[in-house]
């Protein structure tokens, strides 16, 4: 069905864990105003600063299995024995009221919301080094070293989907990445391209 034209944008921002991406999406945010961000449902417990409602809409797993069954996702995916989905009735609603939305998921739900709204604009941040990846994981209070392990190898299997996207992020220098994000959100994001082969050369060194 093809897009009106007073419909917003839906741009999706996707990254492994310790890329600095929730950071990158708040930042983008504050400096947009008129973006907003898709709160998704999820079955993992609420942290002690997490609104119901405003950071996530926190339910069972039964709650969740039954959404699947009704259709009710534009995706869903299980991250870290924990089930994350985004309500498509939320976002087509907005979508049509001209509202341009933010969507914070993984590379397994990008790929539904590709099949699903082939106009969503989607974006992969990349840490600048592998590094750097596991400096950052390392520095979050996530558990022991087999918790930061594993988490690690599950960062470097969705590094591996990152061409998969129209957009690519480096979160070297903060700044200069929130920039990046800003003129893409802006219409003027082609130095981010995917194909360019700088990105394909970080990411190889990524992945080896």
């Amino acid at each position: 069905m093809p897009s009106s034209p007073n419909r917003g944008r839906l741009f999706v921002i996707a990254a492994p864990s310790g890329t600095g991406k929730t950071s990158l999406v708040k930042a983008l945010m504050a400096a947009m105003p008129e973006l907003q961000f898709s709160v998704s449902h999820t079955t993992r417990r609420a942290r002690p600063n997490e609104m119901d409602g405003k950071d996530y809409h926190f339910v069972d797993q039964a709650s969740f299995r039954r959404m699947i069954d009704d259709g009710e996702f534009l995706e869903h995916a299980s991250v870290f024995d924990n089930f994350y989905g985004t309500a498509r009735r939320q976002v087509e609603n907005a979508l049509d009221r001209g509202q341009d939305l933010i969507l914070e998921i993984d590379w397994q739900g990008a790929q539904q919301v590709r099949a699903r709204l082939p106009e969503v604009i989607d974006v992969f941040i990349l840490p600048p080094s592998r590094d750097a990846l596991e400096e950052r994981l390392r520095a979050r209070p996530k558990g022991p070293d087999d918790v930061i392990a594993r988490r690690l190898q599950d960062s470097v299997t969705e590094l591996s989907h990152w061409h998969e996207f129209k957009y690519v992020v480096v979160n070297d220098k903060f700044g200069e990445a929130l920039d990046a994000l800003i003129a893409i959100v802006k219409g003027k994001g082609e130095p981010q391209r995917s194909t360019r082969p700088e990105f394909r050369t970080l990411a190889a060194g990524l992945l080896a």
